[in-house]
């Protein structure tokens, strides 16, 4: 039978994380004054959440708590703690899926465990934003989903876990999960799994189109990742893997187009149509329709970020999936697109290499893209990444990669580093681009700074801004910064505050009075004293909406999230302005400029 855990309401989980942040001791509770509850069903007594906590702390003390905790001793206390706490929640699925039951979990009756095991510079860990990145949900789900077949469990190593957690795809039915793993466990060498399982999923999208997974037999969902699998593997071959082509490189092309014949001619007034991947908060996507592209569809696979861009514009066709589970052959009106953009995470060199976990994810999404161009055939690809993208050597496998890819389907390549302070942003950030289209329409791309537009400074933009609150010395800061701001960094999701870069853009942003340690709520107000000799209480600081003018978002344009979230947002898009410069130029080469 299950019973209902009190919820931690969003807004009061983000000040008792800012408080442990700040210093306080993470004290086992009870409960929380503020915590609310399902409407129906049971509740769980005090008495219930203190054996949760004693069980957990005892297990904790197992593995040396409160020091820290080896390699091995982290992941064995992994282990036994999923199986403790499926035991003492019995949770209906429904109420799984609650974010602010996790959230009570680890800031109210866990937070000494959750910080010894976990640390405080994930929010993620701790406030549930995403269920997949939870501390205590994601024990929960491997023990829900794999008990009874704990070997299964024990055979997936913790990038595989991982690997089946993001695939949002299998969590419609527990068994997908758990025989998707028993398949690729059994079959698959573990340096293959991680592909092995993103292919599978695929497959899986496919067939569950037409297939009610809940009315298969055990016996049936079994066969399916059974046979899924095994077609995955023989898709990729012996040694593909070794190369950086990986998954999918040596699999039967989409038919190769008439480069001629990809997309029809508009016309310089019509409006195009685009593809957007890993849209953010917009950026790209924003600029791209103010040079007359209308999205089709936008994905991107944090909640956060869709809510910015419904919200902005709620006739846009957003959805909430990650790339690698996204099937556009499942979505006629994706085919055929004007343009294919995606601004990704940005692939380090080392994964060309090492492919670290991180990094090796960032390769498969840039590799993702790359390979999707052939099912979308869309007339244009844009590909937004970092300078070093385009211009180190230790990237020219990636770039071969690239154009091997895309030139048997009739596209060309053109590699271009563009700065944002080029276009009218206030900003000096260098962007890697990738512009592939088909034929020698590649030989008609020309993209040029615009000397019409207005060379923007920090002060220029954030004069007004400054002055909003009725802060005296507006005017005066406002003089003296007049440069471009340094390129802002929207830091990691999993960890950390919102700030203005590393060392050296903080040394520069102190060099015109602003404190980029942090950013702030409300803009100056009228007893604020600015003067650098005090340090950094004399230093201004920015708010989101400041950074959102300097990163070229227009004043109206609204980022959804608390602040750090939406601050991430920011520093991680497409200024505006680069990507409607972008747009043109490929309009242009289209012949509908």
């Amino acid at each position: 039978m299950s019973e209902l855990w009190p919820h931690l309401p969003a807004a009061v989980g983000a000040v008792v994380y800012a408080d442990l942040v700040a210093g306080g001791e993470p004290v086992a509770r009870e409960s929380h004054p503020d915590q609310t509850w399902s409407p129906i069903g049971g509740r769980v007594s005090g008495k219930q959440v203190r054996e949760l906590i004693d069980a957990v702390s005892r297990l904790a003390e197992k593995y040396e708590y409160p020091e820290p905790a080896g390699r091995d001793a982290r992941v064995a206390f992994d282990r036994d703690a999923a199986a403790l706490v499926r035991h003492h929640l019995s949770l209906s699925w429904a109420e799984a899926g609650n974010r602010n039951l996790w959230s009570f979990l680890s800031l109210v009756a866990l937070p000494h465990v959750t910080k010894w095991r976990f640390g405080l510079k994930n929010v993620e860990r701790w406030i549930a934003t995403d269920l997949t990145r939870h501390t205590w949900a994601r024990l929960w789900w491997q023990a829900v989903v794999f008990a009874g077949h704990e070997h299964v469990l024990a055979a997936l190593s913790e990038s595989d876990l991982n690997a089946l957690l993001e695939r949002r795809s299998l969590g419609g039915d527990p068994r997908l999960v758990r025989e998707t793993a028993r398949a690729v466990t059994t079959l698959a060498a573990e340096p293959l799994r991680r592909a092995v399982i993103r292919d599978v999923t695929l497959r899986l999208n496919r067939h569950l189109a037409f297939l009610d997974v809940r009315a298969q037999s055990d016996e049936q969902v079994r066969e399916l990742c059974t046979r899924l699998t095994a077609e995955t593997l023989t898709r990729l071959g012996a040694g593909v893997q070794s190369d950086l082509r990986a998954v999918g490189s040596a699999a039967v092309r989409p038919r190769t187009p008439d480069p001629s014949a990809i997309g029809p001619a508009h016309g310089a007034n019509a409006r195009l149509r685009s593809l957007e991947l890993c849209a953010g908060a917009g950026g790209s996507a924003l600029g791209l329709e103010q040079a007359g592209f209308d999205p089709v569809m936008l994905i991107d696979n944090r909640a956060v970020a869709c809510e910015t861009l419904r919200l902005n514009r709620p006739h846009w066709d957003v959805r909430d999936v990650d790339l690698l589970d996204f099937a556009p052959a499942e979505y006629g009106y994706a085919r055929g697109v004007d343009l294919l953009s995606a601004g990704l995470p940005r692939v380090q060199a080392s994964a060309t290499v090492n492919r670290t976990r991180g990094s090796d994810l960032e390769l498969q999404l840039f590799e993702a893209t790359v390979k999707m161009t052939g099912v979308v055939e869309p007339r244009a690809l844009l590909i937004e990444n970092m300078p070093d993208l385009v211009t180190k050597p230790d990237y020219a496998p990636i770039r071969t990669f690239v154009e091997e890819e895309l030139s048997p389907l009739g596209y060309r390549c053109k590699w271009l580093v563009v700065n944002a302070s080029d276009f009218g942003v206030p900003q000096d950030r260098r962007q890697g681009v990738l512009v592939a289209l088909a034929g020698d329409a590649i030989d008609r791309f020309e993209l040029h700074p615009d000397p019409s537009l207005p060379v923007q400074t920090v002060g220029s933009v954030l004069k007004d801004s400054m002055a909003a609150a009725g802060w005296p010395q507006a005017e005066e800061w406002a003089a003296q910064a007049q440069e471009f701001a340094p390129t802002l960094v929207g830091g990691s999701w999993e960890r950390g505050g919102p700030d203005l870069g590393p060392t050296g853009s903080k040394n520069a942003w102190a060099r015109i009075g602003v404190d980029g340690a942090t950013v702030a709520d409300e803009p100056p107000g009228p007893d604020f004293l600015w003067d650098r000799h005090l340090g950094r209480p004399g230093l201004i600081k920015l708010t989101v909406e400041q950074v959102a003018l300097l990163q070229g978002f227009p004043p109206d344009w609204r980022i959804a999230g608390l602040k750090t979230a939406r601050y991430r947002q920011i520093g991680h898009a497409s200024p505006p302005p680069v990507a409607r410069a972008l747009g043109l130029a490929i309009r242009a080469a289209l012949g509908e400029g």
